[in-house]
């Protein structure tokens, strides 16, 4: 596999990795004010935002650009979590905007000398 190649996919996976702990440190929240859920679950709720600042400093650079991309990954990301978790149909308009933003995000990382190094 092509190094350039590897190292997109990994940044990928990282962006992905970084969203999930960001919408669980917002959800288990949601849970425990709006759903009258255990008052445990501050616990999974400060470890998952804690997780999510660590993963940040292993993002290429801290940067506007860096966080714009990694942005178009988040709201991928949580179309899916609405999908799978909240099992809540995407209309056309989601997946639309989830295309537009994914591709925005793509442009941003694959860019000559651009995130991916």
């Amino acid at each position: 596999m092509d190094v350039q190649f590897s190292k997109v996919i990994m940044t990928f996976f990282l962006f992905v990795v970084t969203a999930i702990a960001e919408i669980l440190g917002c959800y288990f929240p949601y849970l425990i004010l709006n759903q009258n859920k255990s008052h445990w679950l501050w616990i999974p709720t400060a470890l998952s935002l804690a997780v999510f600042v660590w993963l940040l400093t292993l993002h290429p650079a801290a940067s506007g650009r860096i966080y714009a991309a990694y942005g178009g990954i988040y709201v991928f990301t949580a179309l899916i979590w609405l999908r799978y978790v909240d099992q809540m149909s995407l209309t056309r308009w989601d997946l639309m905007g989830g295309a537009v933003v994914l591709c925005g995000a793509a442009l941003i990382i694959l860019q000559p000398n651009g995130l991916v190094r």
